[in-house]
């Protein structure tokens, strides 16, 4: 059962992340420009990485101080921990990962790309698990120009 701090901490950052998209906009069709695709085309490669286990590439798309909101489990501080976190998530041999963007907006040096994911893995007991949820990521620019992934958020659809 998650601590009070954790669900206040989480519904917080879950605040300041639906505030941010309200800023910068609330689907594709409205963020046609240029950042907005690439901000996708990362996002999909990211998908790609993570469906291969690459777990260098899918922790290149995080920042130095990223934050990571797995769920069922406390956030995750920092490139470093975010790739240990894929590493162990990536070698169960049984899991196949995958997400698509639905909606993606750019505001300056600020974004953010939201969708859905599916994910299958063997359970404890051996037996096949499907599961589908939603995906929420905002990205910042970083010294470089580059894009990289400062909050990362998923969780299930599935009930508990």
């Amino acid at each position: 059962m998650p601590t009070r701090a954790f669900v206040v901490r989480c519904s917080a950052a879950l605040v300041v992340l639906l505030f941010l998209i309200a800023a910068v906009g609330s689907s594709l069709e409205a963020g046609d420009d240029k950042a907005t695709k690439e901000l996708v085309a990362l996002d999909e490669a990211w998908s790609k990485a993570a469906g291969e286990r690459n777990v260098d590439a899918v922790a290149s798309y995080y920042a130095d101080d990223a934050r990571v909101y797995p769920p069922n489990e406390p956030i995750v501080m920092g490139h470093t921990a975010a790739k240990e976190a894929w590493a162990k998530m990536l070698a169960d041999p049984s899991m196949k990962l995958s997400w698509k963007t639905t909606a993606a907006a750019v505001e300056g040096n600020m974004g953010y790309t939201a969708g859905t994911y599916q994910m299958s893995f063997n359970g404890p007991d051996g037996k096949p698990v499907s599961d589908t949820g939603k995906t929420l990521c905002v990205w910042k620019k970083d010294k470089d120009g580059k894009w990289k992934a400062i909050h990362d958020m998923w969780n299930s659809d599935m009930k508990p």
